[in-house]
């Protein structure tokens, strides 16, 4: 039997280098818009969503993943898009990988901008020009040495930020200006900054070059509504 691939959609979350070495022969392809999974969704194929568009160009569909799903494919999704695709759509079979997709699954995130960020063009590789709020949250929880209090404060001012805005130098200069306690900040500042949303897509990439490729057994049919049937005759 011919060897099946692995389609990684990535932008901003992970450099398009590390992917191919942590998983050698993927087909890594950028951030996945509308119409791609639907487009890659020949049977047999394993797709992997890390990143996707949003915001000026449509988001890839819930339903073009369940046409994946219906046609045999392994859908897997991590970290950001991926996290939220398949935190929505596990019950129908997408598997989910990391902590960013446990959090939307159990409810405690619940807003698509926790993983939003800016980002550059491909031909820059597109590299992030913001920090995800997930980032911020993880990084607030995890620095030594804050109060509770300050905690709480630090993730209201960075949610209170656009997407776009929100950076570990936006958030400790909003911090000082409203007064949060000196020393705290400072630590903070100090403190490495951890990338959760690349971390779990690193968690991805190995539990996928730990499992080979399998055609999954279909657990859903989708109705050909209206709009899907356009997407479909777009996609081929």
């Amino acid at each position: 039997m011919a060897r099946l691939t692995t389609i990684v959609y990535v932008g901003p979350t992970l450099d398009v280098r590390e992917v191919t070495a942590r998983l050698p022969g993927a087909d890594v392809r950028p951030p996945a818009a509308a119409g791609d999974v639907l487009a890659a969704a020949r049977r047999g194929r394993r797709i992997a969503l890390i990143d996707g568009y949003f915001e000026h160009v449509a988001a890839v569909w819930h339903k073009e993943i369940l046409v994946a799903l219906e046609r045999g494919a392994e859908v897997w999704g991590a970290a950001s898009m991926g996290a939220l695709r398949a935190a929505e759509l596990a019950p129908f079979g997408m598997r989910g990988v990391g902590v960013v997709f446990r959090a939307f699954a159990r409810g405690t995130l619940d807003a698509d901008d926790e993983v939003a960020v800016a980002h550059l063009p491909a031909e820059h590789g597109y590299r992030p020009v913001s920090d995800a709020l997930v980032n911020l949250r993880d990084g607030i929880a995890r620095v030594p040495g804050l109060s509770a209090a300050t905690r709480a404060a630090l993730v209201a001012l960075a949610r209170a930020r656009f997407y776009r805005e929100r950076s570990w130098q936006q958030l400790d200069a909003d911090a000082r200006r409203v007064g949060l306690p000196r020393r705290e900040l400072d630590a903070l500042l100090r403190w490495p900054k951890p990338d959760r949303k690349a971390a779990d897509a690193r968690l991805l990439l190995r539990r996928l070059c730990a499992a080979p490729p399998a055609r999954a057994a279909a657990r859903v049919r989708v109705p050909r509504t209206w709009a899907l049937r356009q997407l479909l005759d777009g996609a081929w």
